[in-house]
């Protein structure tokens, strides 16, 4: 019997469990296959928290039905019937600008009625198809981009609030290609993004006309999804059919080596354990500590890649202490106006079962790439500053009847300019040691759909690989 050994127990460590299992018996590989976390509980980032009759996600809240890499893995769980869909009202996405909330604008003819970009801002933008070719050679930031497309005030007012959302990020260093690499992929097929979207809409028509389903110019979109009683339903699903194998809880991997009569040794603080096959899932700091023994240049390579901090703040009010209309997702916050938060989701209005009857739940974000020092401040802080920019934002003007306060001490991986090369070093690395994989949101994704996506393929890589052996 051959062994397997995958280190890390959130989302990337569990799909890659699961589905290392389901290939290996698909090819009759007879496959033990052990999962390492160094917590009490798997999940990882993913934990959802029920506490007073409020449920607040610690971590991501959900996925994007658009790309079919998490859908496929709950037919085969055979949970899909307890996936919640997002309400409709939460395509209402919002930027607080110059005192209050605007409404992204859906088309170009609402986009010209917003009053989010100002009239010269507006004209730069309809000047996008003249604007200067990408710099040859060069890995481009996201506000280097955003400045030569699209013009100062579409960056400060939509692409940077949108890559703290997302990202927790500065635009300032993070790479285009690495985080969006089909903007940088639609900007190289067609000379800009207004002809890439008018040429893409015309083929969207013609094979929407032949039959064919065809995703958006713009991108993947999608409605997000969850489960009613939180994502974290999807891991402990994952957690329950992982059948042949062992799930080890409060294991703390310390490092991996090259073993005597096997591959490879995963030393932990219970002990040694052998291993045929070594896919670390853990995040990409902690994958530099566990092969340093091993492998120094590639543990360099991997500390490289940076993560950012972040503070959550769930709130929860009762309903008619609000004034404001909470039909949407929530809001972001340019950097210029001089907010704490970074934005604030309206989680209740994303999806039921979020708060009790007649109550709502707020979560607000702190911190990041731009605000790293934000994580250092005691709780009576982080709540005087949240409800301070609620006030400002939603004029919210009463206490809150529930907080809950989480920390991400290293919250998102940023994909920095200079992040493309990196992976290409480490995977050069790699082909040094045959049977060691590394999966995660550190390197090629940072979404859930994009971790179960690399799980699927260092489960087929760890197939493979085990069955030439």
């Amino acid at each position: 019997m051959k062994k397997a050994i995958i280190v890390g127990g959130g989302i990337s460590g569990l799909a890659t469990a699961y589905l290392l299992q389901e290939k290996a018996s698909a090819r009759g590989l007879d496959l033990e296959v052990s999962l390492m976390e160094k917590e009490n509980r798997i999940g990882g980032k993913i934990w959802s928290i029920k506490d007073e009759g409020y449920l607040c996600e610690w971590g991501p809240n959900g996925f994007l039905d658009s790309k079919p890499q998490t859908l496929e893995l709950c037919a085969e769980l055979g949970v899909p019937d307890l996936l919640l869909r997002s309400n409709d009202d939460a395509r209402k996405r919002f930027i607080f600008s110059g005192g209050m909330l605007h409404r992204l604008p859906e088309n170009g003819v609402k986009f010209f009625m917003s009053k989010l970009i100002s009239w010269p801002g507006k004209l730069r933008l309809a000047m996008e198809p003249f604007a200067p070719a990408p710099p040859t050679g060069v890995d481009e930031t996201l506000a280097d981009f955003g400045r030569r497309r699209l013009g100062k005030e579409a960056l400060q007012k939509l692409i940077a609030p949108m890559v703290s959302g997302i990202f927790a990020g500065d635009p300032e260093t993070m790479s285009l290609k690495s985080c969006f690499p089909r903007i940088a992929e639609l900007e190289r097929d067609y000379g800009g993004l207004v002809m890439a979207m008018l040429r893409l809409a015309r083929k969207k028509r013609r094979e929407r006309a032949e039959g064919k389903v065809v995703s958006s110019a713009a991108g993947p979109g999608g409605v997000l999804t969850s489960f009613r009683e939180g994502i974290q339903q999807l891991t402990d699903a994952i957690g329950e059919r992982l059948r042949c194998g062992t799930v080890l809880t409060g294991h703390t991997v310390v490092g991996v080596r090259n073993g005597d009569s096997v591959p490879y040794r995963v030393e932990t603080k219970a002990g040694e354990f052998d291993a045929d096959l070594v896919i670390i899932a853990a995040p990409s700091y902690a994958a530099a500590g566990f092969l340093d023994g091993m492998d120094r240049q590639l543990a360099s390579v991997l500390a490289e890649i940076p993560s950012a901090p972040m503070v959550v703040a769930c709130f929860g009010y009762e309903r008619d202490d609000i004034m404001h209309d909470l039909n949407g997702f929530g809001y972001l916050i340019p950097r210029e106006e001089g907010m704490n938060i970074l934005g604030t989701l309206w989680d209740s209005s994303i999806f039921e079962n979020r708060a009790p009857k007649g109550y709502v739940l707020l979560r607000s974000m702190m911190g990041g790439a731009c605000f790293p020092e934000y994580i250092q401040l005691p709780d009576e802080e982080v709540i005087r500053r949240v409800r301070d920019d609620l006030k400002t934002t939603m004029g919210i003007r009463g206490l809150p009847a529930f907080i809950r306060i989480f920390r991400h001490e290293k919250a998102i991986p940023q994909y920095t300019v200079g992040h493309g090369d990196r992976l290409r070093a480490i995977d050069e690395r790699l082909r040094n040691h045959p049977g060691l994989l590394l999966t995660g949101n550190s390197y090629r994704g940072i979404g859930l759909n994009d971790c179960v996506a690399a799980a699927a393929r260092a489960a087929a890589e760890g197939v493979e690989y085990l069955a030439g052996r």
